[in-house]
């Protein structure tokens, strides 16, 4: 377990209060209200060490670098704004997509990414 340390408090913080997926860049904006002199690397850092002690967990996002985002949610989906790059989560989950599978295929889990303008970009 890595030692609790000014940044890595700040980057849980953000993560915290932000509650949405974020790259590395947005983490260290944010971050860096709190810690002016955090560093990208010390971004990466924690970002990869809260995720191997199941704090945080990566969103992948088709064509995109992964974002992370707290772990401990219920099943979700995410909107990623196409103008601001942003992504958002989305609450719940629309069902199970069995019906869709070919005959003996069987899904291990899904994921839905939703495209648009969120409400900051749709002014």
């Amino acid at each position: 377990m890595e030692r609790s340390t000014r940044q890595r408090q700040a980057i849980r913080e953000v993560m915290a209060e932000l509650d949405r997926p974020l790259s590395p860049a947005e983490v260290l904006e944010a971050a860096r209200r709190k810690v002016p002199s955090l560093g990208i690397a010390t971004v990466y850092r924690t970002l990869k060490g809260l995720v191997e002690e199941g704090s945080a967990v990566t969103v992948e996002l088709p064509g995109q670098a992964p974002r992370y985002e707290l772990s401990g949610k219920k099943h979700h989906h995410h909107f990623h704004c196409t103008r601001c790059g942003k992504v958002f989560e989305l609450e719940g989950c629309p069902g199970d997509f069995s019906f869709m599978l070919p005959n003996g295929f069987q899904a291990d889990r899904h994921e839905i990414v939703l495209y648009g303008r969120c409400t900051e970009c749709s002014l």
